[in-house]
């Protein structure tokens, strides 16, 4: 006697795929498939190629060994990744402010390759981007890098960080604040950083 037709994977739900994985545990490997490649691209951003090897790879672990926790409602895991990444490289704050620092004071990317090219030409030649975001607290820093480098919006990084979204917004103000006072008026630096400090 077999049971009831289970019904098939919507393959965009993520949250029935974590869901259905703790039964299945090799559906999981469809976030892998589907989030690793922009994990590994943020925290090669953040700590460098070697760093984002590790980073992604303990991220999908991680979230392998808490999916039992997963809110399957959430259709996206895609804020909940995120957050889990986030956290581990703010457990690795001093090496991406000494990335960041070095990065403002020689002017040479020391990751640049592990970042798409022409972001890394033009970061590196933006000494003062560079220390302008290793100066911000390291919430503000995630906030504004999980929005301008991850493309996640208010609500998806309130999600990832488990903070409200007044949070994101008040923390989000606070770091283009900052970013724009240390860039100043200075027109060859505009594009750059409306790509981070946004409009």
């Amino acid at each position: 006697m077999t049971g009831p037709p289970v019904p098939a994977l919507d393959p965009d739900d993520d949250g029935l795929a974590i869901g259905r994985s703790l039964e299945q545990p090799e559906l999981f490997a469809r976030l892998y498939d589907r989030y690793a490649p922009d994990i590994h691209r943020y925290a090669a951003r953040r700590l460098g190629t070697d760093a984002a090897d590790d980073i992604t790879a303990e991220t999908f672990l991680t979230a392998f060994r808490v999916r039992g926790r997963y809110d399957t409602a959430r259709a996206s895991a895609r804020p909940w990744l995120y957050g889990i990444a986030a956290h581990l490289i703010g457990k690795q704050r001093r090496k991406e402010v000494r990335g960041l620092r070095a990065l403002a004071r020689t002017g040479q990317d020391p990751v640049a390759a592990g970042w798409v090219e022409d972001t890394a030409e033009r970061i590196a030649d933006r000494a003062p981007l560079a220390d302008a975001l290793a100066s911000l607290s390291a919430a503000d820093r995630h906030v504004l890098l999980l929005v301008a480098w991850a493309d996640l919006t208010y609500q998806e990084v309130a999600e990832a960080l488990g903070i409200p979204v007044g949070t994101v917004r008040s923390r989000l103000n606070r770091a283009r604040r900052k970013v724009r006072a240390a860039l100043g008026p200075d027109p060859v630096f505009m594009s750059e950083m409306a790509e981070v400090a946004g409009p």
